[in-house]
């Protein structure tokens, strides 16, 4: 058990490198943190039903599942921050004569189901806006990463065939 918790860091750049290292590129992973940082952001008011959303717009989109399951536990951590902007964003966007009323349920639940409302389509805005300003970045380290990898492997193949033709 000890040795597992001393190799976890390992382990975690292990993944870490494999998920830069992915075929789709840059724009795989971009897409997929986007994705799953867009969906977290109405997922909590549709208790959790949206997380299927993710894989057909990775399919959709081309982007990368490891890195859409990042992006969204990212959203998981910044949405109690984010939750206010989204209800703001939410009711800006609504009418303000919307209202929900159910006949047969207390006032208070269809409050509810309003306020919720507001949190889904605040958090669809925010999302989109959240997933577009994360994705440039994102893209461009990661062709940053893969630019100097591939440089410093040129680099490598050039000394080696140097030594051989000295040799």
């Amino acid at each position: 058990m000890v040795q597992r918790i001393r190799k976890f860091p390992r382990y975690l750049k292990y993944q870490y490198v494999k998920l830069l290292r992915a075929k789709g590129g840059a724009y795989s992973i971009a897409m997929g943190f986007a994705v799953g940082l867009f969906v977290e952001m109405f997922n909590l008011p549709t208790y959790g039903t949206s997380f299927v959303l993710i894989f057909p717009l990775i399919f959709l989109l081309r982007g990368s599942l490891a890195a859409a399951l990042i992006g969204f536990v990212f959203g998981k951590l910044i949405y109690i921050p984010m939750s206010i902007p989204n209800k703001i964003v939410g009711g800006a966007v609504l009418p303000r004569n919307f209202s929900i009323e159910i006949p047969f349920l207390p006032e208070k639940i269809n409050h509810f189901l309003l306020f919720n409302l507001k949190m889904i389509v605040g958090g669809m805005i925010d999302g989109l806006a959240l997933g577009l300003l994360f994705f440039f970045p994102i893209w461009y380290s990661v062709e940053t990463f893969k630019r100097k990898r591939r440089e410093k492997r040129k680099i490598r193949k050039a000394k080696l065939e140097a030594g051989t033709v000295l040799e």
